[in-house]
């Protein structure tokens, strides 16, 4: 699989609402951007106890999405440009669905690993003043997804995303987002997410949580009756 990318997206962290900071507002970077091990040169995170970091080191929003966005709320100003959803990179026809944990894609120079899938916070909300789109990303899964950087690289507009690793197979992300997400979710089903080696190890610790409290609380329903 070869896609193209579209602008290669980055921001400072700027004051968001009140004093409160973020860099969830993108700009497309001019000519080529060095990728390193925490993602593009002049990109930042305000917030780096849920952001950034070796494991989200970029982040991918598929462009597909923006139509689906429009069906749903109408032509927000936000969806006429990338970086809507603070996105990184974009491509077309990549979704989800179709990418599974642990791919390997050649971005630019760069070799990158899919991490994880995104977990969409409140700035969603404030960043499209409307209630209810982080619930919506949620709950249709159309999040994007990280990748860590295995090899730093260079990469710039236009550039070539090629897949030259597989990861886990079937486990796509889509799949493996809403495991953790969305209720109810078969006990398996969560063991075998964090058994995923590629996964990052704070997703794997999460699927494995929810399996034991689940557990737990199957257990007091048999206690109780």
């Amino acid at each position: 699989m070869k896609f193209t990318l579209g602008p290669i997206m980055v921001g400072a962290a700027v004051p968001f609402r009140g004093e409160e900071m973020s860099a969830i507002r993108k700009e497309p970077a001019a000519g080529t951007v060095e990728i390193g091990p925490l993602g593009l040169a002049g990109d930042e995170q305000a917030d780096k106890q849920f952001h950034g970091g070796l494991e989200m080191a970029l982040h991918h929003y598929p462009h597909d999405h923006y139509q689906h966005w429009r069906w749903e709320i109408g032509d927000h100003p936000l969806l006429d440009h990338p970086g809507a959803f603070g996105e990184n990179v974009s491509t077309d026809g990549l979704t989800e669905t179709e990418v599974w944990i642990g791919d390997r894609f050649r971005l630019g120079t760069a070799l990158v690993e899919i991490s994880q899938g995104r977990q969409p916070c409140w700035k969603i909300d404030h960043k499209f003043a409307r209630s209810g789109m982080t619930a919506r990303v949620m709950k249709t899964a159309r999040a994007g997804w990280f990748y860590r950087v295995i090899e730093p690289g260079r990469v710039a507009a236009g550039d070539p995303l090629e897949l030259v690793e597989r990861g886990h197979e079937g486990w796509d992300v889509a799949r493996v987002f809403r495991a953790i997400f969305h209720k109810p979710t078969p006990t398996a089903e969560l063991v075998g997410v964090a058994r995923l080696e590629r996964l990052a190890r704070e997703w794997r610790e999460r699927a494995l949580e929810k399996a034991v409290l689940q557990e737990g609380k199957a257990h007091r329903r048999q206690d109780r009756g």
